[in-house]
């Protein structure tokens, strides 16, 4: 319960407050249910202090120092909280809905099934900080710094939406932004569903006309061309490149005319993904070495496609590479779907069993 002379010395400001806190060092602060609503309180000393329960919503805590501040269940909505010290302070349960912690310090702080909708944790120390529980819809967390101690079941969706959790805040905003804004939607939809990497030298201009064929003909399908040009720089490895790329793509074409110039990333990244892989090759160059027998070892690579001239290609592009592939990406996805099942089957079966 608050301490009525504490509240009213608080209320003659933080100077004032502040003087007391040092001459009176050992005195325990009990503010818990104060109203404190909209008060100007930045800079103010509650180190250690009791505000379980505190109406501070509105408030300036701007550079407050609530070091082992007790705030749980306390009403912090749109609270001015920026580079406060909240280190190892209890939040449990405290409503920070649209609060601005910007580069405020929660190192080892207790946010357990906080509220944190629409709250700022930009460029805010979050090292061992508890989580667990929060509700995060549409919190920013731009440039944290640290790694939270616990971070699970954490609530991404509106209030009288079906619930959906989550056990990391990053993942947590991802979600959100995906389910929140169409233009993100589409954006990886597009991604996943229209994007065909192509990639191989092409810095001649013969190889450039065989580029232009090749975005230009995709293009006329509604596809969209991703350009991975390979050209080696010396003691470069481009695998996590290529491999990216091709896991948000819906098809790859690798011209491997130029064995010098193929990517020999390729090859390492191909176990990685099931993305259906049309190798290219202009009739009369040998094919890259590493690329032999790649189709046979792996379901999802595609028998090279010879070609003589760009012409050739432009004409033969749906029927020699665009509709195997596809074909091919939709058995896949047929065979992941029947695995899928066997195993779930598979796992109930063990179940009945036991």
């Amino acid at each position: 319960m608050t301490n009525p002379e504490q509240l009213e010395i608080l209320k003659q400001g933080v100077l004032v407050w502040n003087a007391w806190r040092i001459s009176h060092p050992n005195t325990p602060i009990d503010l818990s249910g104060a109203d404190l609503y909209g008060m100007d309180l930045s800079r103010v000393n509650f180190n250690h202090a009791n505000l379980e329960k505190a109406f501070l919503e509105r408030a300036n805590l701007a550079e407050a120092d609530l070091m082992y501040a007790n705030l749980s269940r306390a009403n912090l909505i749109e609270t001015r909280l920026v580079t406060a010290s909240l280190s190892q302070a209890n939040l449990s349960r405290a409503n920070l809905f649209g609060a601005d912690l910007l580069g405020a310090d929660l190192t080892y702080a207790d946010l357990t099934g906080a509220t944190l909708a629409n709250a700022t944790l930009a460029n805010a120390r979050i090292q061992g900080v508890k989580l667990s529980g929060s509700w995060v819809y549409g919190v920013n967390v731009r440039d944290i710094q640290g790694e939270f101690a616990e971070q699970t079941d954490l609530i991404i969706t509106h209030r009288g939406q079906p619930t959906i959790t989550v056990d990391n805040i990053k993942v947590a905003q991802f979600v959100y932004l995906f389910l929140n804004n169409q233009e993100i939607r589409e954006a990886i939809d597009t991604l996943t569903s229209k994007t065909v990497l192509l990639l191989g030298h092409f810095g001649t201009p013969d190889r450039k006309a065989i580029l232009e064929t090749l975005k230009d003909g995709l293009r006329k399908y509604d596809l969209l061309p991703v350009v991975f040009e390979y050209e080696r720089p010396s003691e470069k490895d481009f695998t996590d490149t290529i491999r990216t790329l091709a896991s948000l793509s819906y098809f790859v074409i690798a011209d491997m005319t130029n064995p010098k110039a193929a990517p020999l990333e390729l090859p390492t990244t191909l176990p990685d993904y099931q993305v259906p892989l049309v190798p290219i090759l202009q009739v009369g160059e040998r094919p890259f070495a590493m690329m032999n027998g790649l189709h046979k070892k792996y379901n999802w690579v595609l028998e090279p496609v010879p070609y003589t001239s760009a012409a050739m290609l432009r004409q033969e592009l749906k029927s020699a590479i665009i509709d195997p592939a596809l074909k091919k990406r939709n058995k896949l996805r047929f065979n992941e779907l029947i695995e899928q099942r066997i195993k779930t089957t598979r796992e109930l079966l063990e179940k009945g069993e036991e």
